[in-house]
């Protein structure tokens, strides 16, 4: 489950930054024929609220795909570790920030970074180590 982050709780008790681990599922968002999530992937949110009470939040995650070599169907594994950085801000966002109400829900930034992460197909070590085509 993604987390949500209680703004005017933690600006009442006066602790602007903080950190939260957690796992989820993301099992629509792959698009590769014949692959799948390894495991639930795992991230680390930390964040930071600011005195205009915008807050910009680090989300780093990783995750393993597993499945055919989209080239030579084979079995083929790979891990992926990525970093994201978002900006929530009070009301509505503008298109380049999230907005938020209260609490600021990680659930569309965490799915929006995964989904920029997700390689366009998935090869094995042999396929990789191939004529350099890896398109």
């Amino acid at each position: 489950m993604i987390p949500k982050i209680d703004v005017r709780s933690q600006v009442a008790r006066k602790c602007y930054t903080g950190q939260l681990g957690f796992e989820f599922e993301a099992v629509d968002l792959l698009d590769i024929p014949f692959v799948e999530f390894a495991a639930p992937v795992k991230a680390t949110a930390s964040y930071e609220i600011f005195e205009d009470n915008k807050v910009e939040v680090l989300l780093h995650f990783t995750f393993t795909l597993k499945g055919a070599c989209s080239r030579c169907l084979s079995e083929a594994e790979e891990s992926f570790t990525e970093t994201a950085e978002g900006i929530f801000e009070p009301g509505k966002g503008d298109g380049e920030t999230y907005g938020y109400t209260n609490f600021v829900d990680l659930t569309e930034f965490a799915r929006d970074s995964l989904m920029f992460a997700l390689p366009p197909k998935l090869l094995c070590g042999e396929c990789l180590r191939s004529d350099g085509e890896n398109e």
